[in-house]
């Protein structure tokens, strides 16, 4: 079974990501934090990172390079708003190895498009 973390610092959208992907047999674990992300991937082993750009304390972008540095192997999606501030993020986020990115409000048909051909590579 396929093994994906949601890192998010908001419930509601840890929580949409975790009923959607669980309902398509997908074991989800979630982290609110970069830092909690982080202490998970050592015990959880995930295929999947649904990494949020913008968060209280560690961004997505120090968390990205902090998970790379552990585990190159580790695919990665970024989840990014709309604002152009993100934009520049996503090209540094690429750069360090992130595979794809999804918008917010996250489209449940682009959210299990990305993940799935992510999974599926």
């Amino acid at each position: 079974m396929a093994r994906l973390l949601i890192v998010d610092d908001e419930a509601d959208v840890r929580e949409f990501g975790a009923n959607f992907f669980r309902k398509r047999k997908i074991e989800v674990t979630t982290a609110g934090s970069g830092e909690e992300a982080l202490a998970l991937i050592e015990k959880q082993k995930p295929d999947l990172v649904l990494l949020d750009i913008k968060m209280n304390g560690i961004d997505g972008v120090e968390t990205l390079k902090r998970i790379k540095n552990k585990n190159k192997g580790i695919k990665v999606v970024m989840v990014t708003g709309k604002d152009s501030d993100d934009d520049k993020s996503l090209e540094v986020c690429k750069g360090l190895g992130a595979l794809d990115y999804i918008h917010k409000p996250l489209a449940l048909d682009e959210l299990e498009e990305t993940v799935l051909k992510v999974l599926l590579k």
